[in-house]
């Protein structure tokens, strides 16, 4: 009996060894989320198109999304989701459509201009949209999108509001941050997260408005939980912020880029933002939590399962600027669930999905803290992992200077003139050298991992930028007329974007001339609503407006009328403080980066062993092609996609070319010319039977073509018909 016993013991352990030794593989063979997957790796298992036959791609089909029309604005950075042989997608002017994901014929289009009473919902002329969601139960299918402030959800088969959610169909995101809902501007970019009935948002949002992390229900649009970004008295993170206040009046801290979620554990993941303003901190003292965070919430609860800073006290727009990612790494023969986190400075953090344990080393190291800004007060250290090394530069020396052009003599110059000690060097008036830029390093796009091999594909940015800040005179307040008013309220609010001379720069346009597009009361309606990555204003009062106007727009009449409204000043304190004089790059004469090439890499990490497996540059300059000039790369915006074909796939950058890449060493197998920039992330899936490819083809910031076009790519038919 006991020999039964025994052996009966003996088969069970075996048959439960062998059951977890072969638990079925997770499957990434559909597109339904942005991102491919709520892990937001960006991979795919499908293999039909791959190493060997990739080189015969050709157009499948391409679909206009505002049907050519030539009015459209801004670059396209949707990654589309594919649901049921259907692909969903956002244009160019912030409508929803559905076409034929075979074929790219359309099946409806949702336009939320023509179906929102103005009364009822605020019309935003916003910004951006990187993508859609989906949610089902039963015969309940629905796409939840964003427009501005409101969340809508729509029929995925019909195209139609669903009248049960919120009021007619939407909801007002302006509402539940507990601040005054008339004063606050919140703008989701990305798209939202869906955990079973709920979904989870952050968002674009304005100087005085917090970005709080949300969650509300599907089917109804109530809200059912919110995590304070910046914590109210009481919560943890409430004492790393000197101003007691700050929850009363402070913003930003927001999760614009987006979240990942394990959806086995419950537990969204989302990085965050730092506060307002980005680049003086004097009325924001301290560490700032949650500002510039790795958060891991339970998606159920809002409550905070760990956090990790990667940059305390914030002063150089180091946001993190894409979602984590969920991956699964090996340790001594062990598996480990893991996130990784891939960031504007260049850094790779990697830490333990339950517990925040890092899974490579941290330093806390001392930096630079000798500013000459007054009231500013630095953090002595921040965090460096140890592994991987950066995959951006984070110094500019001498020596790293651009040689090839004509003026690389001024620049050196020009050079010398700025401070420039590596990472966290302190902002100055006089100029500072931010190495990465504004843009990363690692931006919005985020990286791809391969699941089979834990190798995480990042694109990164090696740009310079120059910092300058200007002080805001206590002596110019009170003010008498609404010039002076104008003036000042322009510094603080206006300046950052478009330049102490409103010439523009970077994304940011002149603002030179626009008295003869605008009426005082559209430019007025302009700064309530925002209109593309330009928030809305609606702390400012009707006065303050009416004196920004008076300035940008040059009316007489406006100006010399006697200023009533408040004195501005920073958002609860009494002091004033330092304006940023706006987004400059370190540029030669001819507009080359002034720092040596590459301007634009991608990068091949192991993310067991925190080891590089390849780096190459992405992007090239035909003239300096034609020159005999190896590729430099260029600036990138967008992500990459990783297949089980062995290929990696992205366009994003300034060349405006599409490429498919041997994702084992780095090496280009297939190049072709979009009808503009591709600053989006690829969407890969198949139908019946034939493996496509897809890229937003909007056209960039820096110049160049502009379309709306979706772009899908695929083999042949008989070669589809022989894989």
């Amino acid at each position: 009996m006991n020999a039964l016993k025994n052996s009966l013991l003996f088969y069970t352990i075996i048959l439960v060894f062998f059951s977890a030794c072969h638990q079925p593989k997770k499957k990434y063979t559909d597109w339904h989320v942005y991102g491919g997957s709520n892990a937001n790796i960006k991979y795919s298992d499908l293999d039909q198109i791959d190493t060997t036959n990739v080189s015969k791609l050709e157009t499948a089909w391409v679909y206009h999304s505002e049907h050519n029309d030539k009015t459209m604005f801004g670059p396209m950075e949707s990654n589309a989701i594919i649901i049921e042989h259907t692909l969903y997608a956002v244009s160019p002017k912030m409508k929803l459509f559905a076409v034929d994901a075979a074929t790219g014929k359309e099946k409806w289009v949702f336009n939320p201009a023509d179906s929102v009473d103005s009364k009822t919902w605020r019309r935003h002329s916003v910004n951006m949209n990187r993508g859609v969601s989906y949610w089902e139960e039963g015969d309940d299918k629905r796409i939840i999108y964003t427009v501005g402030p409101i969340v809508f959800e729509v029929n995925a088969v019909t195209g139609k509001l669903v009248p049960s959610f919120g009021k007619d169909g939407g909801i007002d995101l302006s509402i539940g941050l507990g601040r005054d809902e008339k004063t606050v501007s919140v703008s989701p970019t990305s798209p939202v997260a869906v955990y079973k009935n709920l979904f989870i948002v952050s968002g674009l949002v304005g100087d005085e408005t917090p970005g709080h992390i949300r969650a509300f229900d599907v089917k109804t649009g109530e809200q059912k939980w919110i995590f304070h970004t910046i914590p109210w008295p009481g919560e943890p993170g409430y004492e790393t912020w000197e101003d007691t206040t700050a929850y009363k009046h402070m913003g930003s801290t927001n999760s614009w880029s987006g979240f990942s979620i394990d959806e086995e554990r419950g537990i969204v993941f989302a990085g965050t933002g730092n506060p307002t303003h980005d680049f003086y901190g004097g009325n924001r003292l301290g560490d700032g939590l949650y500002a510039n965070c790795i958060l891991a919430i339970n998606a159920l609860t809002g409550k905070l399962i760990w956090h990790f800073q990667t940059v305390k006290h914030d002063v150089w727009d180091m946001d993190i600027s894409s979602p984590p990612v969920c991956v699964t790494v090996e340790r001594e023969g062990k598996k480990i669930d893991a996130v990784a986190q891939t960031t504007k400075t260049g850094f790779v953090f990697l830490f333990e999905r339950e517990t925040g344990k890092p899974l490579f080393p941290i330093e806390h190291k001392p930096v630079l803290t000798n500013t000459p800004i007054r009231g500013e007060k630095l953090s002595p250290t921040q965090p460096f992992p140890v592994i991987p090394e950066p995959f951006a530069r984070q110094k500019l020396t001498v020596n790293d200077l651009n040689t090839m052009v004509s003026d690389s003599a001024e620049i050196r110059e020009r050079f010398l003139l700025y401070r420039s000690e590596g990472i966290f060097t302190p902002p100055t008036k006089d100029g500072t050298i931010i190495l990465p830029g504004y843009d990363g390093g690692g931006e919005w796009g985020g990286p791809a991992v391969d699941p089979n091999t834990n190798i995480l594909y990042v694109n990164a940015n090696e740009m310079a930028w120059i910092l300058n800040l200007a002080e805001l005179k206590p002596e110019s307040l009170p003010f008498n007329t609404n010039l002076e008013a104008g003036k000042s309220l322009y510094s603080i609010h206006c300046m950052g974007c478009h330049g102490p001379e409103r010439l523009g720069s970077g994304d940011y346009p002149s603002i030179v001339g626009v008295e003869k597009k605008y009426t005082l009361a559209k430019f007025n309606e302009l700064l309530s609503t925002g209109r593309r990555m330009m928030p809305g204003f609606n702390n400012l009062t009707r006065d303050e407006k009416n004196a920004i106007a008076s300035f940008i727009l040059d009316l007489d009449t406006e100006q010399s009328k006697k200023y009533t409204g408040r004195i501005t000043e920073f958002p609860g304190n009494a002091k004033p403080g330092y304006g940023f004089k706006g987004y400059v790059k370190f540029l030669s004469k001819d507009g080359y980066p002034a720092i040596s090439p590459p301007w634009g890499t991608l990068n091949a990490i192991d993310l067991n062993t925190g080891e590089y497996v390849w780096k190459i540059p992405l992007g090239e300059y035909e003239e300096l092609k034609q020159k005999g000039i190896p590729a430099t790369g260029r600036e990138n915006y967008g992500g990459p996609v990783v297949t089980a074909g062995g290929l990696l796939f992205i366009a994003a950058t300034a060349d405006g070319k599409f490429r498919a890449i041997n994702k084992k060493n780095g090496k280009i197998l297939f190049e072709t010319e979009l009808p503009a920039s591709g600053v989006a992330t690829p969407s890969v899936y198949m139908v019946n039977g034939k493996q496509y490819v897809v890229i937003a083809c909007g056209g960039s910031k820096w110049g160049g073509p502009h379309s709306d076009a979706y772009v899908a790519f695929a083999l042949p038919d008989k070669e589809s018909k022989t894989n």
